[in-house]
């Protein structure tokens, strides 16, 4: 093998087990819980269309298992739904509950602007 091969292989062996880095939102939600029902119907089908979804999709935790692995909060989940921030897999953010539609919007873009480099296109 030629030398720059091998630094080529080398490269693209590290940059594939290195972790990803991104911004998640996770859902921490519960069999039962009507308003994890309600944000399932209304915000789900729409949420990775959106440029919030795109910059931080969407992933889901029932929360009588905990944290999934990787994860860090800040403090425990009690209510359902709660919507968190994830970066590295370390809580930045949550919203606690769902308000409604037009509520969950305007706190999750601000939370988006306050914790990320997020970039409303709108």
């Amino acid at each position: 093998m030629r030398p720059i091969s091998f630094v080529l292989a080398a490269a693209l062996w590290v940059g594939a087990t290195l972790p990803a880095f991104a911004v998640e939102l996770l859902m921490v939600e519960q069999k039962g819980c009507y308003y994890c029902r309600t944000w399932n119907a209304n915000i789900a089908p729409i949420y990775p269309k959106t440029p919030e979804g795109q910059f931080a999709p969407l992933r889901r935790a029932d929360l009588r298992e905990g944290p999934p692995d990787g994860v860090t909060y800040a403090r425990p989940v009690t209510y359902t739904p709660t919507f968190i921030l994830l970066e590295d897999g370390t809580e930045i953010g949550r919203i606690e509950g769902y308000p409604g539609e037009d509520f969950f919007w305007g706190l999750l873009q601000m939370m988006l602007k306050e914790k990320t480099d997020f970039q409303d296109a709108g």
